[in-house]
């Protein structure tokens, strides 16, 4: 087993442990009596503090054991959770989740700071002040000092490992080490007794047995879930401090070893007396099987059996989920992606040949590449929930910071699109919603001169559009002042004198570099810096954003975004000599263009209504003849309709996306590239900016020239 694979996973599940923290400690805060939140946030600090104690990272397992006990109070009722209680759980979460990115940076606690220090003892101190009985090392209480705090006394805990522990990558030792972050190990007896003779030792086999005293308060699962690693071909066995001389001797009998020296082990751990031993008169040198005895060995077997049957019910509900690289999705998308275009080569290929059964082979071929892209395109899909949820830390501390009462609100938190998709909307989300919340959402004596609820709202909302993703951050504040937008833009000379812009457009001039109208700069926003990087952000995602805003009501931004940015269904067509590929979810229909309508320059009469008309090949300048009759691609998008005109039709198309060059990045219009089955190079339309283009001249036009839509 390699270890650092080992490491990597235990990052991975201790960052999804902490976002899970994260959205408890959130949850608590409005109901904290919920007994399930409150044994999850315990189930967490266990859980992290368990793995951590089995790699021996012990600043994590110390500070983790504090508090550990902390919520070991609040889960028997000792305590209860306020907003202070929870607000200072909320920076030991941080706090663990530094330590935890130290490891993902360094591979171990080295690179830990004087300051990691400062910060982790000082909320030691504060969690100690929950505590009857403060500690801030992973150092146990003496025994004698267990017994004064009314530990239950000495457990006995009989370790066998198997013999192939070493050569999976467990250190015996780790576990001993774990059992001290929440107990003393009072005596320790290595039984050498499975030891061969020098010259046949393996070195990478555990032949040495162990028997324990352990002081602790915790229960016996606790105790026993510290082996559960390495529970399979291994004999665990923890009797409980009122265990009988008979329950010791079934344990004898069970391992077959000598009674001489396990008595002697026992006598050791301080887990037996001779006194006790000698009064159950059980006779050393007859220690058998007898019925009694066999009925605790079998209960013992049964207890062993339970468990087993139980870790491999556990195994197999992990078995259905396992975690992979996301470097390797995204080669396994690159080489569908390479797939889709060798296929559409040997397809085109058997066309050319003629050969009837190759065209059939071909054919089946491409359905079944097509049915692995599907495949493969869902392997990197996730719900949107999970980067939704974690603003909900980030409304809770901006709302204190800014001193007003706000809640977030989440919906279509079940949509899915493309994890890259997902990873990089994550920093344009945060400024969108700490915007709303320090422009948006007025202060609480404002809201209640509006009539407006004291507690504002920001909302999060994602749903999908054909084949687009769209995600609004919404607030009920007091809206965009569109005089106030104006004039600031007037005053940095955006406008040419006497320029009159829509509504929309008046808007859209917040994302210019720079572009504030904020009265004053704050810690989150007012130096003109953010709103121009989300647009740059969402652009390059092949995504587009528009606002909508009532003064005294409200903001809306809406994002739309790609489901994904590797593989589409396209739609080919062909303007001369040149192939270009459009988006087949964004397809409505397809027309031949008439004599009749050859006349028409910018829109047409399409069954009654005004279809705006876009020629590609006056936009891309085709000086090649079209030798057929010319048809119109009607596409929509954002609920915008354009009919691009083109000379020819070619079908559906399995589309890679490629990005464009350096050299291209101020193309308009163009989204990418994608390569045909031939070899050719098609272009693939970016039509939300191409339809955007059309909405700001039908704008421009409709103002200046208002013969043209007449």
């Amino acid at each position: 087993m390699n270890m650092d694979d080992v490491l990597q996973t235990f990052i991975a599940e201790s960052q999804e442990l902490l976002l899970l923290m994260e959205d408890a400690l959130l949850q608590i805060e409005q109901a904290p009596d919920d007994i399930d939140t409150i044994n999850a946030l315990f189930r967490v600090a266990h859980t992290i503090k368990g793995s951590a104690g089995l790699f021996g990272f012990t600043p994590i397992v110390a500070f983790t054991h504090v508090a550990e006990s902390v919520l070991d109070r609040v889960r028997g009722n000792e305590l209860k959770v306020d907003e202070a209680l929870s607000a200072l759980f909320l920076q030991v979460r941080d706090h663990l989740c530094e330590l935890i990115n130290l490891l993902a940076s360094h591979g171990d606690l080295q690179g830990m700071t004087i300051e990691h220090e400062r910060q982790g003892a000082a909320l030691v101190e504060r969690l100690n002040s929950y505590l009857i009985h403060p500690t801030d090392t992973l150092q146990s209480v003496a025994a004698d000092d267990c017994q004064e705090q009314g530990f239950p006394g000495n457990w006995h805990l009989s370790l066998r490992f198997c013999d192939d522990v070493l050569r999976n990558g467990m250190d015996p030792l780790s576990f001993l080490r774990y059992l001290n972050s929440f107990g003393q190990i009072s005596a320790i007896v290595c039984i050498t007794d499975g030891l061969p003779d020098v010259a046949s030792m393996d070195p990478e086999t555990c032949y040495l047995g162990f028997e324990l005293g352990f002081i602790t308060d915790v229960d016996q699962a606790t105790i026993e879930g510290a082996f559960d690693f390495v529970r399979e071909g291994s004999q665990i066995c923890v009797l409980p401090p009122d265990s009988e001389p008979a329950d010791f001797q079934a344990l004898i009998s069970r391992l077959g070893a000598d009674p001489e020296v396990m008595l002697e082990a026992l006598i050791a751990c301080g887990s037996l007396t001779r006194e006790d031993w000698l009064a159950s008169m059980v006779p050393l040198a007859s220690v058998e099987v007898s019925p009694p005895q066999e009925a605790a060995d079998q209960a013992l077997e049964r207890n062993d059996e339970s468990k087993a049957r139980g870790a491999k019910e556990a195994r197999t509900a992990e078995g259905n989920l396992i975690r992979v690289d996301a470097g390797k999705l995204d080669q396994l998308i690159n080489l569908v992606g390479e797939l889709i275009i060798a296929g559409a080569g040997a397809n085109l290929g058997a066309i050319h040949s003629g050969i009837g059964t190759l065209i059939e082979a071909t054919s089946s071929l491409s359905r079944l590449v097509e049915e692995v892209r599907d495949c493969a395109l869902t392997l990197r899909m996730v719900q949107i929930g999970g980067t939704f949820n974690r603003f909900q830390r980030v409304v809770r501390d901006v709302s204190k910071e800014l001193g007003k009462d706000i809640v977030l609100q989440v919906l279509g938190a079940e949509t899915e699109l493309d994890k890259t998709v997902v990873e990089r909307i994550g920093d344009p989300l945060t400024h969108l919603v700490r915007n709303a919340m320090d422009h948006g959402i007025e202060p609480l004596q404002l809201r209640r001169e509006r009539g407006k609820p004291e507690q504002g709202t920001v909302r999060l909302n994602a749903y999908h559009e054909a084949s687009s993703i769209v995600i609004e951050v919404s607030d009920d504040g007091g809206g965009l002042n569109k005089q106030r937008i104006l004039a600031k833009a007037n005053e940095r000379g955006l406008l040419v004198e006497g320029q009159t812009l829509a509504d929309s457009d008046i808007l859209n001039l917040i994302f210019e570099p720079g572009f504030s109208t904020a009265d004053q700069v704050s810690n989150l926003s007012g130096r003109g810096v953010g709103m121009d990087v989300v647009k740059r952000n969402i652009l390059a995602l092949r995504g587009s954003v528009n606002l909508e805003s009532e003064e005294g009501v409200g903001t809306t931004v809406r994002i739309r975004l790609p489901l994904t940015l590797a593989i589409i269904d396209g739609f080919l067509i062909g303007v001369g000599n040149a192939s270009y590929v459009v988006p087949l979810d964004m397809v409505e229909e397809c027309i031949e263009l008439t004599p009749q309508d050859l006349e028409a320059k910018e829109f047409l009469d399409l069954r009654g209504d005004v279809l705006p008309v876009v020629r590609l090949r006056e936009m891309f300048a085709t000086d090649e003849p079209n030798h057929g009759r010319e048809n119109i691609v009607v596409v929509h998008y954002a609920g915008v309709r354009v009919g691009l005109v083109v000379d020819q039709l070619l079908g559906e198309f399995q589309t890679v996306i490629k990005p464009l060059g350096k050299l291209f990045g101020t193309a308009q219009g163009l989204g990418g590239f994608t390569i045909l089955g031939n070899g050719a190079v098609a272009l693939i339309l970016d039509i939300p900016k191409l339809l955007g283009q059309v909405a700001s001249q039908q704008r421009h036009g409709a103002t200046l020239s208002p013969e043209l839509t007449q």
